[in-house]
């Protein structure tokens, strides 16, 4: 490893090309391990009750994660050759002005689960400070909790290599013993009402792969942002795996866990099923502390890096800046009414509405960089506000509403849906289209240096 890897100042974001990468492929695996413990994903597997049982549960998560996997690595893989991040890819499909909309399609659910994650992680040290201090007082932690995750958020992917490397073991830990004391406490009552019921193999089924799936459906549109700091040589494959397997883990906890709790108590609220299923005080805080770190670890990864980037493309802000405004915005979420158990049929309507969104950019993109610019991207172009790519490309657009249109009148599986339509539209258009010509135009120009981008960053 070159001393160049480890150059980059804490916090120290920018969207030219990135040249520090800070990131091993085991970091790598780590950051996505602690990344992806959401409890979205308990509320997902919550949502799930009466429809399918333990076994096809598995399956569907397997699945789920397996797309998740092959997805990350199709889509990242302009970010880790050329060092981009998702809102300078999404450019040449969307022009400079048209990446306001998947931008913002992007950070909007990241504002809502970080909203909803630190309700979550501030019910645990709310509760950890009622049983060991007589302190109970919920919207105080909470304000707390998210102006800690703010100044976490500040320092940018050094902070995060660091956070999840340190918390991920601990994470994998409380997961086993998390799902260790709810069969422990529930099992009878898991057995009657969820592994041994018929369930189905059919739509809801392939549903329940959408759901997990479009948990992460967001990080698929934006991993340029996080493959960018993997460093160079890392293979497709390895990579997929690399995904997968850092997922599968957490999800699969977290789902089963929040299916086999919801099934047994009826309730969809994390904090009080493990204050009733863990009896020993001192594990019970360590359980409690657990799921506040997990919110934290994944708040900060997947929840703030995506919109900070959006600020910084759309508002010129800097990336502290954008951190602490992506922390502000999330208190206007109202995350108390989301983690209601009335509200789990809400957030699965609420997944399955933006899925329908970010499907069909996902779609656009691949068929952007894979078929029309045979992977080879012209960063001079990517980084030229008055080039070929200025303003709106509206072929862009219009193949992501198509797409979208599908997707929304097949809710149950609108992220599959949605995927073939804006693929095959947006190919059209751009072959066809007069409008989409300039952006279509993939003969290399003279290597102009625009500003924030390394002259040696523009030759790859």
């Amino acid at each position: 490893m070159s001393a160049a890897h480890d150059d980059k100042a804490a916090g120290a974001e920018s969207l030219a090309p990135q040249q520090a990468r800070i990131m091993d492929k085991w970091s790598y695996l780590l950051a996505w391990l602690g990344g992806c413990v959401s409890i979205g994903t308990f509320a997902m597997g919550s949502s799930l009750v009466g429809q399918l049982n333990m076994l096809q549960a598995v399956a569907a998560i397997a699945i789920g994660c397996f797309v998740i996997g092959v997805a990350l690595a199709i889509n990242g893989a302009a970010g880790h050759k050329y060092g981009i991040p998702f809102m300078v890819q999404a450019r040449s499909a969307f022009g400079f002005a048209g990446t306001r909309f998947p931008g913002f399609v992007r950070a909007i659910p990241a504002v809502v689960w970080f909203g909803f994650q630190s309700w979550i992680g501030a019910g645990a040290l709310n509760a950890v400070s009622a049983a060991l201090l007589g302190y109970d007082n919920l919207v105080v932690w909470f304000v707390v909790f998210q102006l800690l995750q703010i100044a976490l958020s500040v320092y940018g992917f050094k902070g995060i290599k660091w956070l999840e490397n340190v918390g991920s073991g601990f994470i994998i830990f409380a997961l086993v013993y998390m799902f260790w004391a709810v069969i422990t406490k529930y099992g009878g009552a898991v057995d009657a009402k969820i592994t041994s019921i018929e369930g189905t193999w059919g739509l809801p089924f392939w549903g329940a792969t959408m759901l997990f799936l479009g948990i992460y459906s967001t990080m698929m549109l934006n991993v340029s942002d996080y493959s960018r700091e993997l460093h160079h040589g890392v293979r497709p494959g390895t990579l997929t795996t690399l995904y997968s397997m850092s997922i599968l883990p957490a999800t699969l906890f977290m789902g089963l866990i929040g299916l086999m709790v919801s099934g047994a108590t009826g309730t969809a609220d994390p904090i009080a099923v493990f204050s009733s299923a863990v009896d020993n005080k001192p594990l019970l805080v360590i359980t409690l502390l657990f799921i506040a770190f997990a919110q934290v670890t994944t708040n900060v990864l997947n929840n703030v890096v995506p919109p900070a980037y959006v600020l910084m493309d759309v508002f010129k802000l800097s990336f502290r800046t954008s951190a602490v405004l992506v922390g502000l915005l999330a208190f206007c979420t109202f995350p108390w009414v989301l983690v209601k158990d009335e509200s789990a049929a809400g957030l699965q309507v609420f997944v399955q509405t933006y899925s329908a969104f970010l499907g069909p950019i996902f779609a656009v993109l691949v068929v952007d960089y894979y078929l029309l610019r045979r992977r080879t991207l012209d960063l001079a172009k990517l980084y030229d506000a008055d080039g070929p790519y200025r303003g709106v490309n509206w072929g862009g657009i219009v193949a992501a509403l198509v797409g979208a249109a599908v997707a929304l009148a097949l809710p149950k599986i609108s992220w599959y849906a949605s995927l073939l339509p804006a693929g095959v539209t947006y190919w059209l258009l751009m072959k066809h289209w007069g409008a989409c010509r300039r952006f279509n135009d993939t003969a290399p120009e003279a290597p102009a240096v625009p500003a924030g981008a390394p002259r040696a960053a523009l030759r790859h």
